[in-house]
């Protein structure tokens, strides 16, 4: 199994948005799930109880393996949407076996939408949960590595 995360290279990131970029496409599967999965029983006010609900294949094969990733790169914004297209003929599903990363546009890029609320967000990664490779493969074929 990997996870697969696909970046922009036409938004010239710094090396440090980059990688904050590609930790937020990592964390995204995971992150999703802590903030639906919040369970009674704490006696601690400081801290929070999380229940999570992986796939065992995931948690057998990634989660306690070696979390094997691959980064490639999108000439565009177009290229990353056909890389969505790829998954969703997959069957895959945003949300839960994809998330989109949008900047916020706080630092260094310039919003290329602005949402009801007057936020303005860049469109930077694709991030997925852990595949199967060969489902990875199937999407990442289409991608160079990132250089």
């Amino acid at each position: 199994m990997r996870q697969l995360i696909i970046a922009r290279k036409d938004l010239n990131m710094s090396p440090g948005k980059l990688a904050a970029q590609v930790a937020h496409a990592s964390w995204a599967f995971l992150s999703n799930q802590m903030r639906d999965a919040i369970t009674e029983g704490s006696d601690d006010e400081d801290h929070v109880w999380i229940a999570l609900c992986l796939e065992e294949k995931i948690y057998d094969e990634w989660f306690c393996g070696i979390f094997t990733k691959t980064i490639c790169e999108a000439k565009n914004r177009n290229q990353l949407m056909k890389a969505i297209a790829i998954a969703q003929e997959l069957g895959l599903k945003e949300g839960i076996d994809y998330f989109l990363i949008k900047d916020n546009c706080l630092t260094e890029l310039e919003p290329e939408e602005v949402d009801e609320n007057g936020i303005g967000r860049t469109l930077t990664c694709i991030g997925f949960k852990p595949l199967e490779d060969e489902i990875a493969h199937k999407i990442s074929k289409k991608f160079q590595l990132y250089k």
